[in-house]
């Protein structure tokens, strides 16, 4: 053995590299991007975290994917830009500012708007960091000295410019109309940010007085009986002719008693409910534009939080209630007045504000639109001639869809903490205007100038992300260098939130696409396939796996995992066993690499000066089959199937360079103190090249431990990192097709032998006779050249290459090749114990044959039991069978009378 340079501790610990490594590849600018290099870019911008967050499993996986994507790029020779920042997060943020001040007893209203802001960049200026720092930990290789915050001063211009920009070209205005409101925040949402949810609920049927109609009564159903306080009519579709009478005719409006219109509308849908519905035009979309289309008044009988209050149509007994309480009082002075005909369960589609899970009641209100048919058509354009791809292709269909059927898009919100909507009026000539500055005078008449007191939606800063992070509206060299960039890595749930607004604005405002490439990656869930949250407790904290297993075990087992597209199922009540994968994995490797460099000397050649053609067939197999690790990790790792490039990694490093490689040359590699300098210097520098190309290849899933053993590979220069080195290029001259076959077949023997062993339970220590007989001359040569490999790794006394049988007593196998092993067991096992044991398996075997097939030909059983049962029994029988002729075939290998 040749004598170490240094020593590896027996076991890693994690803890004692990941912290010093990160500060050394920071120390050496390894994550910066330069601005003036002649490399062609690579980018990714980061989805920003909340920069009130913390790190949770979602973003780990979303993190970890990216770095992935960013070293293998990085080395692969691009000036690779990953951008990283955080999202001022205007209602989180806000809510959880509200809670901390609720604790003193006050309401941000106490405050005042101002001294609430500044309390709010207080708590953000103390906890804003946090998520950074953890991803630092998981060995995230962002480019730190470009950080970026939506609410920084050159950031906040840009939304600023993009907000006058659209109003200037008359794509924002103030609409009238029933939104999204979420009681518990105060404030507007999109479509996107109410997210529905299928809930069990009831479907109340409701009877309406009518005057001088058909019936005393129309029937209607609801889903929401709290809302009938203000129905300004009651609707049929025109073509459903059972309600044809009524059309035309007034209705009484329960408990208040208000007279309103029956009409005919063609919103109406016959089949739901009774056919006849409530129209609350201040209350539902559909009911609004009902009421446009009818000119119906349109009354709003709720508070902002929720509570009943109209000065007419709330009794004073509701007046002040919860909209849930008073869907119960509603409810119960409907039967008091036999009015409620009867309650149904219900299953239906409920909308919840996505940030504090609230049931979102539609309201009318004044908010700010942005038009977005205009918007939408180049980014669907894109999509269609493949300029942006999604990944995976699944997800297509839904972004094609939800372009075509886009909506205008509500951007104002009822907060104070976020980008004021830069909108003023006159208080004299009541002029309206959008600026770039703040204005304290109007441009027309002098007078005084008064702000718009909402804020924007916090998705209207996010969805410039791609280039304001980059300077723009400036035209900054990052700028010019940076975008468009080339690859988003994220989850589905903000395919519409996010990413498809982004692609909009990256044309609107660059006329360029912002990314060529969307990977959506799957959700992380529990073992019930529950997503992980907060709310349900079923969460796993990224850094307490850091902490007990180190930062590579969470990311070997993210990426190797979860395959492309699909959910990643980790169990936050066993994280031992969770993340037994990647600890496994990186204690393998560390015991492989303290091995290998154990056996390499201070000066190892490099590969360039060997022989390729005159190495043994070992040597030639390992070097060929690294060219093919590399050709198929990378192509891998091109297609995002992440999981693929990992597990063809562990294949390489392990499976073939440590079970096979190594093995098979450790004489050589001992040789080198004595005659044998030659070949080991050889065994030397194709060992150190194949475990160079392994840490290379495994680099972006698993940093910190293959920087660590590549450090101490012989030949490095001070300085030198493989954060930055080159990736591995296949070489056409190291792949030997040839080689690869005739070893493969060497494998194969010893694999057979070693079965063998195993299943006559011959002890390991057990020198074997074997004959091994090659069908093909190439099969016969390459048994001759490995006979020492052979007999060494099988743990052989005496190999036979010629096929003849010192006796007819043993085992039997036939390769893929169709060559043949036979292994002698007259002096490895005591054959007549074996026989009497497989005579007894046999007619234990034969007896429950004959049970089995019994009951497979009785009728009446075939026909009375259950087909999968019957399938089930006729499969077993199969088993059976066959397990029957290979006990049949031992007996007479063995010469069993």
């Amino acid at each position: 053995m040749t004598a170490t340079r240094f020593e590896l501790p027996p076991q890693y610990d994690p803890h004692a590299v990941e912290r010093p490594l990160y500060e050394r590849w920071l120390e050496a600018g390894a994550f910066t991007a330069r601005v003036d290099s002649a490399k062609r870019p690579y980018v990714i911008v980061i989805p920003p975290p909340n920069v009130t967050a913390v790190l949770h499993m979602g973003q780990g996986l979303n993190n970890v994917t990216q770095d992935v994507l960013i070293r293998f790029e990085r080395m692969r020779g691009r000036e690779a830009l990953w951008l990283p920042g955080t999202d001022h997060a205007g209602i989180a943020t806000q809510n959880v500012v509200e809670r901390l001040i609720a604790k003193e007893g006050k309401t941000r209203f106490d405050l005042g708007r101002e001294q609430f802001v500044e309390r709010v960049w207080a708590f953000v200026r103390e906890t804003g960091p946090t998520i950074l720092e953890q991803l630092k930990v998981i060995g995230a290789s962002c480019d730190w000295s470009r950080t970026r915050f939506t609410l920084d001063p050159a950031y906040s211009r840009a939304v600023r410019e993009a907000f006058v920009r659209l109003w200037e070209e008359d794509l924002i205005y103030r609409g009238h109309r029933v939104i999204h409101w979420c009681p518990r925040c105060l404030t507007s949402l999109s479509d996107e940010e109410a997210e529905s949810q299928e809930e069990d609920g009831k479907l109340y049927f409701i009877r309406y007085p009518v005057e001088e109609g058909p019936k005393p009564y129309l029937t209607v159903a609801t889903t929401r009986p709290e809302t009938l306080l203000c129905d300004t009519a009651v609707a049929v579709n025109p073509n459903d002719e059972r309600y044809a009478a009524f059309v035309g005719k007034v209705a009484r409006l329960p408990i208040v008693d208000i007279p309103i219109p029956i009409l005919a509308d063609d919103a109406v849908v016959p089949e739901f409910g009774t056919g006849a519905v409530k129209v609350t035009p201040a209350h539902d979309a559909t009911d609004f534009e009902i009421g446009l289309r009818h000119k119906l008044e349109m009354p709003l009988v709720m508070t902002e939080d929720g509570r009943m209050e109209h000065p007419t149509r709330v009794p004073k007994s509701l007046s002040g209630l919860d909209r849930f309480d008073a869907r119960v009082k509603i409810v119960d002075l409907l039967k008091e007045r036999g009015l409620l005909e009867k309650i149904q369960p219900y299953r239906h589609a409920v909308r919840h504000c996505y940030r504090c899970d609230s049931v979102v009641e539609p309201r009318l209100s004044d908010q700010w639109f942005v038009k977005m048919k205009p918007l939408a058509e180049p980014a669907l354009e894109a999509y269609r001639s493949g300029e942006i791809r999604l990944v995976p292709e699944r997800w297509g269909a839904t972004y094609q869809n939800w372009m075509e059927n886009i909506r205008d898009w509500n951007i104002s919100r009822q907060l104070w903490w976020g980008h004021r909507i830069p909108v003023f009026t006159c208080g004299a000539c009541d002029y309206r205007w959008a600026d770039r500055e703040d204005a304290t005078t109007c441009p027309k008449c002098g007078g005084p100038a008064e702000q718009d007191p909402d804020v924007l939606d916090t998705w209207f800063s996010s969805w410039l992300w791609p280039f304001a992070t980059l300077g723009w509206p400036l035209e900054t060299p990052d700028l010019k260098r940076f975008y468009p960039g080339h690859t988003l890595v994220t989850a589905p749930e903000i395919l519409f939130f996010w990413v498809a607004r982004m692609i909009m604005a990256g044309y609107h405002f660059r006329g360029a696409r912002p990314f060529s490439t969307v990977y959506l990656h799957g959700t992380v869930r529990d073992t019930q396939h529950r997503k992980m949250s907060k709310s349900l407790g079923n969460g796993i904290d990224p850094l307490d796996v850091v902490r007990l297993y180190g930062a590579d075990a969470l990311r070997w087992t993210t990426i190797a995992g979860v395959s492309l597209g699909s959910d990643l199922i980790l169990d936050p009540d066993d994280l031992a066993t969770t993340f037994a994968p990647g600890r496994n994995f990186a204690n393998k490797l560390w015991n492989i690499g303290r091995f290998i460099l154990s056996q390499l000397p201070e000066h190892v050649q490099p590969p360039e000066t060997l022989d390729v053609k005159h190495l043994p067939l070992a040597d030639r197999w390992i070097l060929s089959r690294a060219q093919r690790a590399i050709q198929e990790a990378t192509a891998s790792l091109e297609q995002f199937r992440l999981d693929e490039a990992a597990k063809r990694c562990f294949d390489f490093v392990w499976k073939e360079l440590a079970d096979w490689y190594v093995e098979a040359v450790k004489p050589r590699l001992a040789a080198a103190s004595g005659g044998g300098a030659a070949t080991a210097a050889a065994a030397h520098t194709v060992l150190a090249h194949c475990f160079d190309t392994a840490l290379r290849l495994l680099h972006p899933v698993v940093p910190f431990i293959t920087e660590e053993l590549w450090q101490k590979l012989p030949g490095r220069e001070e300085g030198e990192l493989l954060a930055v080195a080159a990736w591995p290029e296949p070489k056409d001259d190291l792949l030997d097709p040839e080689a690869e076959a005739r070893f493969a077949i060497v494998q194969d023997a010893i694999s057979a032998i070693r079965n063998i062993r195993a299943e006559y339970r011959v002890s390991p220590k057990t020198q074997l006779g074997v004959v091994v007989t090659g069908r093909t001359p190439e099969a016969r040569r390459a048994f001759e050249g490995e006979r020492d490999t052979i007999s060494r790794l099988a743990q052989i006394r005496a190999l036979r290459l010629d096929g003849r049988r010192a006796s007819d007593a043993g085992a039997h196998a036939v390769l893929a090749d169709g060559s043949e092993v036979f292994v002698a067991l007259v002096d490895a096992i005591d054959v007549q114990q074996e026989c009497r044991r497989l005579s007894g398996e046999l007619t234990r075997l034969d007896q429950q044959l004959v049970g089995l097939t019994g009951k497979l030909t009785n009728q009446q059983f075939v026909a009375r039991a259950p087909a999968e049962v019957v399938a089930k029994e006729r499969e077993k029988e199969r088993a059976w069978r066959d397990q029957r002729q290979a006990l049949a075939d031992k007996l007479k290998s063995l010469g069993c009378s």
